[in-house]
């Protein structure tokens, strides 16, 4: 049954392309995080190593006792910037592949009704690399707008959070519309701008509704991921603060916050690359409803067949 094709073709109202969503998620699941980890498996090492700079760092400045034999608090500044750069530098990295390879993985699964090759989806990446390089850094100018837009409207009391949130959904679903756009047909740039916003705009209640729900029952999801770390960590730290164990200096301890925190930071990379698949339904869901492309193709293969 795992091999189960799921159309996402199709004029569902707003409840079944939620469900449609989640269908896609059943009967793909395995397939898709298996290929997703294969594309992302240098991003995870390099975010573990992001990871254990930064907590090696805020726990050398908790105890001014630096594993290697360095004191000076300046040495624990110095990995502390170093992890955050990294970090960051890692995080726009592996956002960059995510919303590559989720839009490419679908535009495949919908073409080839469900059969998915990894060096396809690698094939429309490579094809499509301008669009999505000159993409990313239109939404960093994006999002740097929204960020001073959010600070203007958090001085206005509730109306000022719902501006902020509307906001937020409306922005990602733009961008996530727009970059499926890119994929569905290997548009350009300009091109994919235009459908991504006529689509927004065009559905602005079902996007906004569709984004808030996504990201309630993804961040469910994300939860539900590290709450398994989470437990361990939070069992170890209290056993070891009853066991007056030196948390700041303990080898040990760095190597599960190291790993608790790096588990934390890919559950909500993978969450962002699952919200892309379902801005990736919604766009056949929008393109469908407006284009009835798929709807008139079945009614003249019935025709021809008869």
């Amino acid at each position: 049954m795992n091999n189960a094709y799921i159309e996402l073709r199709n004029r569902n109202d707003f409840g079944d392309t939620i469900n449609t969503y989640f269908l896609f998620l059943k009967y793909n699941f395995k397939k898709y995080t298996s290929l997703y980890l294969r594309y992302n498996a240098i991003s995870i090492i390099l975010l573990i190593i992001a990871s254990y700079l930064l907590v090696t760092g805020f726990m050398g400045l908790a105890s001014r006792d630096f594993r290697f034999g360095m004191t000076n608090g300046g040495d624990q500044n110095i990995y502390l910037i170093i992890g955050a750069v990294f970090l960051a530098l890692i995080i726009f990295v592996t956002t960059l592949i995510n919303y590559s390879f989720s839009s490419s993985y679908m535009a495949e699964y919908v073409k080839n009704t469900g059969q998915v090759e990894s060096k396809n989806v690698w094939q429309n990446i490579k094809i499509n690399l301008g669009p999505i390089i000159l993409f990313i850094f239109l939404g960093i100018g994006l999002y740097i707008g929204y960020f001073i837009v959010s600070i203007i409207f958090a001085f206005i009391p509730l109306i000022g959070m719902l501006v902020q949130y509307g906001l937020s959904f409306l922005l990602a679903a733009f961008f996530g519309l727009s970059f499926m756009a890119i994929f569905s047909e290997n548009k350009g740039l300009t091109n994919a701008l235009s459908e991504g916003l006529t689509f927004t705009f065009s559905s602005f209640g079902k996007v906004i509704l569709f984004g808030l729900v996504i990201g309630i029952l993804n961040l469910m999801i994300t939860m539900l991921i590290i709450s398994i770390p989470g437990f361990i960590i939070g069992i170890y730290v209290y056993f070891s603060l009853e066991s007056h164990v030196d948390l700041a200096t303990n080898v040990f301890a760095s190597l599960v916050f190291t790993l608790g925190f790096a588990m934390f930071l890919l559950a909500f990379i993978y969450s962002q690359a699952l919200s892309q698949i379902a801005y990736s339904v919604l766009y056949y869901n929008i393109f469908e409803e407006k284009n009835n492309i798929f709807l008139k193709n079945k009614i003249e293969q019935i025709g021809i067949n008869e």
